[in-house]
């Protein structure tokens, strides 16, 4: 009688280190990997950035009515606030303050819903507007809230757009208008509202003060470094 053999069957399993597994990013550029969020403390701010897909642009009339639609669905609840909001072209920068993770999770999630729904109608279009998971930072220091804001709301300074518009002390595409801590209160009339609400959190209320007043003049990121000037000729002898 022939010895009977056991052949080994290859050990497969779904998921895994291995090249090409995983789930699949939304675009060029994923907007946050898949790791554990960060712990939620409903005494700190939060700094969120969401980005937009590929190919569409925000900052203009259709991206600002649809996040302004977002915003006023939003107001309607009371364990995730957004406090602050500045829409660039491809992304959107938020100050927001939420009770716990699983209300910032589905504040986040209606507000995105309520954006694109908005987005879509103005642009004759079907389909998500944002690319994929958004990026939490809490802010747990009142310097980095205080950073934080002026960081948001200057943003359009960062990308050159205050360029176009120097007669405009604040960004048309953000909450400046409801800002009160602006240096020297420049004038405000000329922007139209924005359903934002009001902090209730110390940091983003009273706390981030300490460390001076914003300027609306201020710009944002790393200064770039001075051109240098080439050396001259030497005379030819």
């Amino acid at each position: 009688m022939p010895e009977q053999v056991q052949h080994e069957l290859p050990w497969r399993t779904r998921g895994g280190k291995r090249p090409n597994s995983g789930r699949k990013a939304r675009g060029p550029r994923p907007s946050e990997p898949h790791r554990v969020r960060p712990a939620i403390d409903a005494r700190h701010p939060l700094h969120v950035v969401i980005r937009a897909r590929p190919g569409l642009k925000l900052r203009r009339r259709a991206g600002w009515l649809a996040v302004r639609h977002g915003l006023a669905i939003t107001c309607r609840r009371s364990d995730f606030r957004i406090c602050h909001v500045s829409v660039q072209g491809n992304h959107v920068h938020l100050i927001v303050e939420a009770d716990s993770h699983m209300s910032l999770a589905r504040g986040m999630q209606g507000f995105q819903i309520a954006c694109a729904r908005r987005f879509n109608v103005h642009t004759n279009r079907r389909g998500g507007v944002f690319a994929d998971r958004y990026h939490p930072r809490p802010l747990a220091t009142l310097r980095e809230t205080r950073n934080a804001l002026a960081y948001v709301l200057n943003n359009w300074r960062r990308h050159r757009e205050d360029i176009t518009a120097r007669n405009l002390a604040f960004d048309p595409f953000a909450s400046a208008r409801a800002f009160d801590g602006w240096a020297n209160d420049p004038r405000r009339a000329h922007l139209e509202f924005v359903p934002v609400v009001m902090p209730t959190t110390w940091h983003l209320t009273h706390g981030w003060r300490r460390h001076g007043p914003i300027s609306p003049h201020a710009r944002p990121g790393p200064i770039a470094a001075a051109p240098t000037k080439p050396p001259a000729p030497r005379p030819r002898t």
